[in-house]
């Protein structure tokens, strides 16, 4: 899972946002933005796997969520994630 693309699963876990709303949650959770064709090329990529899917709308925003498979993803990557920096953390406490 490339970066750009957990944290747009990150950023929809709690409830659709369209891709403005999402620039505006990765800046908050990372202090960066990435560029919009880096967000739609992941939006994109994420839907083909079937991880997000678009929701109607009334205006030209397309809100996204995640599919259960998303969430399973998600849930995954987070795990292992964790379990890297628990051994990270433990090998610099040993250095």
């Amino acid at each position: 899972m490339s970066e750009p693309g957990l944290l747009i699963l990150v950023a929809i876990a709690d409830g659709p946002k369209h891709g403005y709303a999402m620039l505006n949650e990765i800046e908050s959770l990372t202090g960066s933005r990435p560029g919009p064709g880096t967000l739609y090329g992941a939006i994109g990529r994420l839907e083909s796997q079937g991880l997000i899917e678009p929701l109607e709308s009334d205006d030209r925003r397309t809100p996204y969520r995640l599919t259960p498979s998303g969430r399973k993803h998600l849930a995954k990557s987070l795990r292992a994630m964790e379990t890297l920096a628990r051994a990270g953390t433990r090998r610099l406490a040993t250095s």
